[in-house]
């Protein structure tokens, strides 16, 4: 009797995961932000955070200077953002030291990483929001494959892209019209690019950047991609101005 369970139940256990298993199917992947803070430690520990105090302080000293402030607040979504816009310009922004006129930049959603409130922005919050060390990189690609890369783009809903390029795409993803400086794209001509060296090595789906072309890559210190950033609100408050890019229809959708 006991041999007869022991043979019976494995095959009852598979019979039971396949039954189970045939009516549920995966109908997408959704992801969020939780903000970590006092609400999950109610009753914080004194010691630790007698312990944690000389570094929090160090900490502070170099994330808490107000590097600008912002107009409003900017947040990245697909296909079009205030945020993306932002740091897609200063990429542009950012070419004059290396002597580069780039004809766009291009800066992945998927690199910044949180958004940035009305009113001052720190160095912390930058931090954030670009937590990566990337660097700034130009190359060239032909128009073909700027063609090519903007099909990428619009097959992910949308990318950063910075001002006077003009993407018109389909709910499904397809590239209706695409222009930069007014112009449709000439599969003839060569166009010059600013945008990130992870990106530039053709992650996060934009492959056409795997055929660039006279790359330069500065990897020093000051290359790195958040430094521009704080450069750019450092500069518009010197000059008294808050941050303010808007949407403006660089990539729209269109049934």
């Amino acid at each position: 009797m006991n041999r007869k369970a022991t043979l019976l139940l494995p095959a009852a256990g598979v019979a039971l995961l396949a039954s189970c298993a045939s009516h549920y199917s995966l109908a997408g992947i959704e992801r969020t932000r939780i903000l970590v803070d006092s609400r999950y430690d109610s009753h914080p520990d004194e010691e630790a955070a007698a312990f944690m105090a000389p570094y929090k302080r160090s900490v502070d000293s170099l994330m808490s200077p107000v590097a600008g402030h912002c107009a409003e607040y900017m947040a990245s979504h697909r296909p079009e953002s205030n945020l993306s816009n932002l740091f897609s310009d200063i990429l542009v922004w950012g070419a004059a030291p290396f002597n580069e006129k780039p004809d766009f930049g291009v800066y992945n959603m998927g690199g910044i990483r949180a958004a940035f409130g009305k009113g001052a922005v720190t160095y912390g919050d930058i931090l954030d929001a670009a937590p990566f060390e990337n660097k700034i990189c130009f190359l060239t690609l032909s128009g073909q494959k700027v063609k090519e890369l903007f099909e990428q783009m619009a097959a992910r809903g949308g990318e950063g892209v910075s001002h006077g390029v003009r993407l018109v795409i389909t709910p499904q993803g397809k590239l209706l019209s695409a222009s930069v400086g007014g112009k449709p794209v000439d599969p003839q001509r060569s166009y010059r690019i600013a945008t990130l060296d992870y990106v530039a090595e053709g992650n996060d789906g934009m492959t056409a950047f795997k055929s660039k072309t006279h790359v330069v890559s500065p990897q020093g210190t000051d290359a790195n991609i958040r430094e521009f950033i704080i450069k750019y609100f450092r500069a518009q408050e010197a000059a008294g101005k808050p941050v303010d890019t808007k949407e403006e229809g660089r990539i729209t959708i269109k049934p």
